[in-house]
């Protein structure tokens, strides 16, 4: 499935900011960091394209846990500040959604 371009934007830092994969226990602090910028079902398509990117099937569990872990609890402050300097060192724009919509 082809994203829109800001998803597909944001696929990119991703990339950018984990060149090696996204490690499992950064998943919860980056759901979290995409959650308070973007819908649900935006957060859901990006979930989707870096489970398909991935070739270790357990991604997708760990992924698919991270997501249910936002929902139900606030992720660790510290984690989040780890994740939003890795992204930001990645090109992510941290200024809020409505520049994310910029740069599409």
């Amino acid at each position: 499935m082809e994203l829109p371009p800001i998803l597909a934007n944001i696929v990119g830092w991703l990339r950018a900011g984990y060149p090696e994969g996204v490690p499992e226990r950064d998943y919860v602090p980056l759901f979290a960091l995409l959650a308070s910028q973007l819908t649900e079902a935006e957060v859901a398509e990006v979930a989707t394209a870096l489970t398909e990117a991935s070739a270790d099937p357990s991604s997708a569990q760990a992924i698919g846990d991270a997501i249910a872990e936002v929902t139900q609890a606030e992720p660790n402050g510290a984690d989040v500040a780890r994740v939003r300097a890795r992204l930001a060192a990645g090109g992510w724009p941290l200024a809020g959604p409505d520049r994310l919509r910029s740069v599409e």
